[in-house]
């Protein structure tokens, strides 16, 4: 089974996903921190950062350097935005992507994994929460100005909203979750009950 969280920035998913996949025993994918490690590849000069070695797992490696703290910095995530918008390196990634998730059990979260890596997902979610909010879970996670994360996010989710290649969109089939004010146990509850009825479903 795969359970596709798909969202923007600040709305929960790489927490959430962590949780949901602990709670049901699948593995967790996050495609965020591939696109990360591309940004770094490029940050520290590389001609073809798509082409980096990238493991992923408790710690994040990258060409075999341990890079689980150094892609959070902020000016990987800027850059993160900007490479994900590029169609080669969209289509690296997607390439990877779908080699993890052609079998096992897994909880994958992103941008596109609905629509575009996994359309055949038993289980759909799109995430999001009010603008606001969504800047203040980052603000806090970062330690930054809430109105400096705001402004950034804006621009950050017109990038991932308007990119030819894969936008950021709901697949037809997802539901769409709203975590404003919700926990995280209560969210993952949710999920949980569409797993649930997935299986039963299939």
């Amino acid at each position: 089974m795969v359970i596709a969280i798909d969202g923007p920035a600040g709305a929960g998913k790489s927490t959430v996903a962590r949780a949901v996949a602990a709670a049901l025993g699948c593995t967790y994918l996050d495609t965020g921190a591939m696109y990360r490690c591309v940004a770094l590849a490029e940050l520290r000069g590389a001609e073809h950062p798509e082409r980096a070695e990238i493991t992923l797992g408790d710690r994040v490696l990258l060409d075999g350097d341990d890079v689980t703290e150094a892609i959070r910095a902020p000016e990987v995530s800027e850059r993160a935005s900007q490479v994900a918008a590029r169609p080669e390196v969209r289509r690296a990634m997607q390439e990877r992507q779908r080699a993890l998730l052609g079998s096992g059990d897994w909880v994958a979260e992103g941008r596109d994994i609905g629509t575009v890596v996994c359309p055949g997902a038993e289980v759909k979610i799109f995430l999001t929460a009010d603008d606001t909010e969504r800047a203040r879970r980052r603000a806090e996670e970062l330690g930054a100005d809430v109105d400096v994360v705001l402004a950034d996010q804006r621009l950050r989710d017109a990038r991932d909203r308007e990119r030819a290649d894969s936008p950021l969109v709901p697949a037809g089939d997802a539901v769409e979750l709203d975590t404003t004010g919700l926990s995280i146990d209560e969210v993952v509850a949710r999920i949980g009950e569409l797993a649930a009825s997935a299986r039963t479903a299939s």
